[in-house]
Order: structure tokens, then sequence, then C-alpha cells
């Protein structure tokens, strides 16, 4: 892998970790700070809810600033963030410091993808966006397991310098390995947002909302989906994770490779109909320990394998405000996150955990009627461009 790629794949590793970790922590935090585990809670919230409001926003009113800068400025700020986390003694500077981190995780995300897709030729773009994804495909895997085991022997603080650490390493990396790059041309903050009133990207951001809600509405109530199988022992769904997570990493570095080679639309359509087909089985598969893990990896390599081809798409429509585009997909991911844990809460007493993946299901195939809508406009917006091409041609 391009040394570049993998530094940029080391700070993506950070923030999936300091998204991940705090889960497996949020008792120690509770406990050390004399409040609830509800109300430690919230670190997630708040980290959560500032990455996706300040993603788009900060890509189009940074979009003039040169690369380089903005990464290193970025993870400064999300040093600093986990640096006050484990050194806070109160609440409220600790959810502070998780809105601070989630800042610099929102300025950082978008712009290093959008770096990889402009450091690699376009026949192996897919595989520069997947290398730097699979930092936060790895987080799921190891960053979260790992930041919990230390955790175990230094308390939640120790977590909390670890990921800090991982942040360092990243910006010493980005400051000593990546170029200086040409200043991006200055374009109004007007000019910017403009692709977003284009019906091709606003479709294929539905599309990323409606299938990441449907994938993670199993993940966030993976505890009673699988509930027959893990019998409520954490060990066993902690093992499955592991699974999920490694299955995750290797559908991304899979789709990379296979983005490259084959049309977008095709991977984006297998990757859904497999997820729909497997969640509308999960009922069943999820009452046997085998094919409960046959279902976790089709799971994982269909959920994150699904986003190197949106980000694809979204990059080739229009390069010049790849950040921003892509700091959308994400935002409109963690919106589907949020969304399908309240449908998930509401329907899950009517319904029960082992039907909820049904639900997710449809939401997934929703998502493909979007991803076809979003194709054929593109394919009409070509022939329209080929037709006036053809006709400034005639007229020469």
């Amino acid at each position: 892998m391009d040394r570049r790629l993998l530094i940029l794949a080391v700070g993506m590793f950070a923030m999936g970790t300091d998204n991940f970790v705090v889960a497996g922590i949020l008792p120690g935090v509770a406990a050390s700070l004399s409040t609830s585990v509800s109300l430690a809670g919230l670190m997630v919230t708040l980290y959560a809810l500032t990455y996706a409001v300040a993603a788009p926003v900060m890509a189009a009113l940074a979009g003039g600033w040169p690369r380089k800068l903005l990464l290193v400025f970025a993870l400064g700020i999300f040093v600093a963030g986990n640096m006050l986390s484990a050194l806070a003694t109160d609440l409220h500077w600790v959810l502070f410091s998780r809105a601070l981190s989630g800042f610099g995780a929102a300025l950082f995300s978008p712009t290093a993808l959008g770096v990889a897709s402009a450091l690699a030729p376009p026949e192996k773009r897919g595989r520069a966006l997947a290398s730097v994804t699979a930092g936060l495909t790895g987080a799921t895997a190891l960053g979260s397991p790992i930041g919990t085991f230390i955790g175990g022997f230094g308390g939640w603080r120790t977590t909390l310098w670890f990921v800090t650490l991982l942040g360092i390493v990243a910006m010493i990396g980005v400051w000593a390995m990546l170029p200086s790059g040409p200043r991006p041309a200055s374009i109004t903050l007007r000019e910017r947002l403009a692709p977003v009133r284009d019906m091709r990207i606003a479709l294929t951001l539905l599309t990323s909302l409606f299938a990441f809600g449907g994938f993670l509405m199993v993940y966030t109530y993976a505890g009673v989906v699988l509930q027959r199988v893990t019998h409520g022992d954490e060990r066993v769904l902690a093992a499955m994770f592991l699974l999920w997570g490694v299955a995750a990493t290797a559908g991304n570095l899979l789709s990379g490779r296979l983005v490259d080679r084959f049309e977008t639309r095709n991977i984006i359509n297998a990757m859904l109909w497999v997820a729909i087909i497997n969640f509308c089985a999960l009922p069943w598969t999820s009452a046997d320990a085998f094919s409960s893990a046959v279902a976790l990896a089709i799971w994982g390599v269909c959920g994150w394998g699904l986003i190197v081809p949106q980000q694809h798409r979204l990059v080739q429509l229009t390069p010049g405000v790849a950040p921003l585009l892509l700091a959308l997909n994400n935002t409109a991911t963690y919106i589907g996150l949020a969304c399908s844990g309240v449908l998930g809460g509401a329907v899950l007493p009517s319904i029960g955990g082992q039907y909820l993946s049904l639900v997710a299901a449809a939401l997934i195939a929703i998502a493909f009627l979007l991803a076809e809508a979003a194709h054929h406009r593109m394919s009409r917006s070509y022939i329209r461009q080929r037709a006036t091409s053809n006709r400034e041609t005639e007229c020469a």
C-alpha cells in the first residue's frame, strides 16, 4: 500500500476506534464521574451529532484550505479533544471534549477520502478509497476490542490516552509523508453547495441513508436479534462482533478492487440484494451458531462493502467537490443510524428481536430502488451530454 494512503488509514483507524470504543468504557466513565450510564452515553450521542452536522458544513467552508494543513489541523483538534476527555473530572467537560473530538473527525474523514481519491489514477481510485476506509472498518474489528482491553488494565482514561496516541501518530505521519500539493481553487460557498441540488447526488445520499439504516438497525439491537445463540453471554456476542468486523474489513478491501474492474451499479446492486436475502433469512439462521456466523460474515461483507462503491459514485459525479460529497455521505450514514435506532426501538416490542431483521431488509430494499433511480438519472444525463457534444461537433 502507498505509505501516504497508509497514514491516512491510520488516521481513520483512530477516528473509528474513538467512535466505537466508548460503548465499552461507559460503565467505567459513569462510576468514575458518579453519574448514570445513560448520561455517560451522551458521549456517543454528542460525538455522532457533531460529526454528522459539522462534516458537510466544514467541508464546504474549509474547501479552499490546503489539504495537508487541513488534515493536520483536524488531527490536532481530535487529539486535543481526546486529551481533554482523558483529563476531565466532570461530566460536562467530558461531553464538551467528545463534541470537540467529533468536530476534528468531521474535518479529517471526508478530507482524507478526498485526498485519497486525488492521489490515485482513475483506474485505481476504488482501491485507494478502500485502503483509507479500511482504517475505519479495521477499527470495528480491532480498535474497539484493543481499546476496551487496555481500559481493563488502566481504566477508561487509559483507553482515551491510547486513542490520543493514535491521533498523534497520524498527525506526525501526515505532516511528514503527504506532499503539500497545490492550493484548491477558490470557490464560493454557494458554488460548493450547488451539487447537493443535483438529483443524482440526492438519490445516492438517500441510498446510503436507507441502506445503512437497515444495516445498523440490526447492529444496534444485535443483543436481542442474536439472543437465541448468545443466551445473553456478552463474551459470545463480542466474539461474533469480532467476526463481523473482520468480514467488514475484508468486504471493504474486496469492493475497492471490484469497483476498479466492474461497473459501480452492478456492485451496489449485488451488495444490496445479497444483504436483503441474508436479512430475510436471519430470523431462522440466527437460531444456530454456525448459520449465525455465516449470516454475520455476509452482513459484514455487504454492509461495509457498500461504502466504497457509494463513495466512488459520488466522486465520479463531481470530482471538484469530492470532500463535501463524501462528508454528506458520512452524514447520511449517521442519520440512518440515528433514525434506525428510533424505528427499531418502536417496532421491537410488537415484533420481537427475532424478526427485526425483516424491517431492516425492507429499508435496504428501499435503498435498492433509490440506487436504481440514481443510476437512471445518471444515464439520462450522460445521453444528454453526448447529444450536446455531438451537436457542437456538427456545428463546428
